[in-house]
């Protein structure tokens, strides 16, 4: 039985997911005006997307501090240029912003679009610390009309979303374990043609803008989690250190944070470096039954023993039906080819405007993260136990 309902159930959700993707986009559509705010790496990779899209979306403006980047953007196409985001704000005839701006600037620059009368597109982390989310959720009520969806990608993509499936069908089994990596040989920085503007290139490396690698990286993996088991941590411990890039860095370069989901049982192992790449990007999620192995677009399935022995059974029904296992002794948790996770999060949002509905990665839960993320900060830089606060139950 476990047999058979893993072939018929990895091969109806994983198809099913991305045939009903597709088809919701089939008919005719009206492109949204967008404007981007923030033309970084991050932003021109969403205005990227976005250009693949066009049938959803129009770029009609583009907005950053630094003409650089407004320079670089015009490798892309040609678009309204601006410095002030609130001159986007202004304009009536663009309903919909992204915001990919510094860390620091979330907040006010996406109270500001929802004051205006904006749809939000908000890069994750959705805010700088805790108090900003918790204040964030309150203003965003006032605005029942508009969108706000946080970039946390992995609440839309078709592999992540099966993996959520196995776990609440039970193929893992009672998970006990997480462990996640998000590794680099690599110093983070980004050139400086002036060597005045290198607080605001370098953004990440400085306190005062940035949550460094767990609130650029590990925020990711910390959401999933959330979102695939319904719940959040209790307890958050870290340590950490500028431990190889001594060049006036204020955040991290190695961190470690481990995170207690007391309700849920498990324990949640979540670490970075700047100074190893061999791992790169780790996510096991540990479970009595089996273990997935996640990269950002594959994952595997590793049953234990008896498990795996149940599903090498063959009945007169699935007979013919064959589990493809690789050479580790895994199984492959789905077999198309995905695109990238902004795609399918740029589709909800589309969808989520036309139909005033919440979308999968929204205020609510982006507020959750946030508040995982700054307790993993406070463990790190102030030697703390982080604990989880009534005052952070959004949903």
């Amino acid at each position: 039985m476990l047999r058979r309902r893993f072939i018929q159930q990895t091969g109806a959700l994983a198809g099913g997911f991305l045939l009903n993707k597709s088809k919701a986009f089939a008919t005719d559509t009206t492109p949204i005006q967008i404007g981007i705010i923030g033309c970084g790496d991050r932003g021109k990779g969403i205005m990227s997307i976005l250009l693949q899209m066009p049938e959803l979306f129009n770029i009609a403006a583009v907005c950053d501090v630094l003409d650089f980047r407004l320079a670089e953007t015009r490798k892309l196409g040609s678009f309204t240029e601006l410095t002030d985001y609130r001159r986007l704000l202004d304009n009536k005839q663009i309903p919909a912003v992204v915001i990919a701006v510094p860390l620091n600037r979330h907040f006010d620059i996406a109270l500001d679009a929802l004051m205006a009368g904006k749809h939000v597109y908000l890069e994750k982390t959705m805010t700088y610390n805790i108090p900003q989310a918790i204040e964030l959720v309150t203003k965003a009520k006032q605005y029942p009309k508009q969108v706000l969806q946080v970039g946390h990608q992995y609440r839309y993509s078709p592999l992540y979303f099966r993996v959520k499936d196995m776990i609440e069908k039970g193929y893992l089994g009672k998970v006990t374990q997480i462990d996640c990596r998000w590794d680099r040989n690599w110093n983070w920085r980004r050139p400086v043609p002036d060597p005045s503007l290198e607080r605001k290139i370098n953004w990440r490396m400085y306190k005062e803008y940035s949550g460094g690698l767990a609130a650029e990286l590990l925020s990711h993996q910390i959401d999933f989690i959330n979102w695939a088991f319904n719940t959040h941590p209790d307890e958050v411990f870290g340590t950490g250190g500028i431990d190889f890039y001594k060049d006036g860095r204020e955040t991290y370069d190695n961190v470690q944070v481990m995170l207690r989901y007391t309700k849920s049982g498990m324990v949640g192992n979540f670490g970075a470096t700047c100074g190893n790449s061999h791992e790169g990007y780790v996510f096991k999620i540990k479970g009595t039954k089996g273990m997935v192995s996640l990269l950002v677009n594959e994952g595997v399935f590793y049953p234990e023993p008896d498990t795996r022995k149940e599903l090498s059974t063959v009945d007169g029904v699935t007979g013919a039906t064959k589990i493809e296992w690789n050479k580790d002794g895994g199984i492959p948790v789905l077999k198309e080819k995905l695109k990238d996770g902004t795609w399918y999060a740029f589709q909800d949002f589309y969808q989520s405007i036309g139909k005033g509905q919440l979308p999968a990665s929204n205020v609510f839960t982006g507020a959750t993260t946030a508040c995982c993320v700054h307790l993993a900060n406070q463990a790190l830089y102030g030697h703390s136990i982080g604990k989880w606060s009534a005052d952070y139950n959004f949903l």
